[in-house]
C-alpha cells in the first residue's frame, strides 16, 4: 500500500508541474482539494476523460437517487440543481462546488 501511495504521489506531482491539476484549497479536515484545468483537455488527456466521466456517473447517480434536478433554459441547455442533500451526498464522491 505504501507504494501505491508514492505512485500516487509522483502522479499528483506531475499532473500539477505540467499545469493539468492545480490546488485549489484545503477541507476543514486540512486535506489538500486539487482541481483540473481547462490545460488537462490537451496535456492529460487520459486525466481529463477519467474525470469526466466520474462526473457523469456521480451527476446520473444522484440524479436517479432524487437529489438533483435538470431544467432546461429557453435555449434548450441543461441547468442542473442539486438539493442541500444532494450536495452533501456529491461530497462522498469527492465533489467540491465554489462557495463551499
Amino acid at each position: 500500500m505504501y507504494q501505491i501511495g508514492l505512485i500516487m504521489d509522483e502522479i499528483m506531482e506531475y499532473y500539477l508541474e505540467i499545469g493539468a491539476i492545480e490546488i485549489s484549497g484545503v477541507d476543514k479536515d486540512g486535506e489538500i482539494l486539487f482541481s483540473i484545468t481547462e490545460k488537462a483537455k490537451d496535456l492529460a488527456p487520459e486525466l481529463w476523460q477519467s474525470h469526466q466521466e466520474h462526473v457523469d456517473n456521480t451527476l446520473l447517480d444522484l440524479y436517479e437517487k432524487g437529489l438533483i434536478e435538470v431544467e432546461y433554459n429557453e435555449n434548450l441547455e441543461a441547468e442542473i440543481k442539486l438539493s442541500d442533500a444532494g450536495i452533501e451526498e456529491s461530497k462522498q464522491y469527492g465533489l467540491r462546488f465554489l462557495g463551499e
